[in-house]
């Protein structure tokens, strides 16, 4: 690079490579952005599932507090209660939503 190119550098601010650092960043550490997202190793009964939250007391778009459960509780055809994780069954969660928005004709109901 000749010394003119060299004045005309812009250098911006940028990560150093990983095998460089000490500790590994927060995407290497396979972090979640909030505690709720993560799920525990140890079984626990639904009604424990129930009482955690994702996210509490934080604002949301439209600067209204809310709280967002790590679960979401279903019932089963059978009467049985079932904890979906807000995360890794979002899809199982979407399909339910939409079958409790669907009459007894199956079409579907917009409230």
């Amino acid at each position: 690079m000749t010394e003119n190119n060299q004045e005309n550098q812009i250098n911006q601010p940028v990560s150093e490579d990983s095998h460089t650092r000490e500790k590994p960043d927060v995407n290497e550490r396979n972090l979640t952005a909030n505690p709720g997202d993560r799920i525990v190793d140890e079984s626990q009964s639904v009604e424990e599932k129930a009482q955690q939250a994702a996210v509490d007391d934080v604002p949301d778009i439209t600067g209204e507090r809310i709280t967002v459960p790590t679960y979401f509780v279903v019932d089963e055809p059978d009467g049985e209660k079932k904890a979906l994780h807000h995360v890794k069954d979002a899809e199982e969660i979407s399909d339910m939503i939409r079958e409790a928005r669907v009459d007894e004709n199956g079409n579907r109901v917009w409230w």
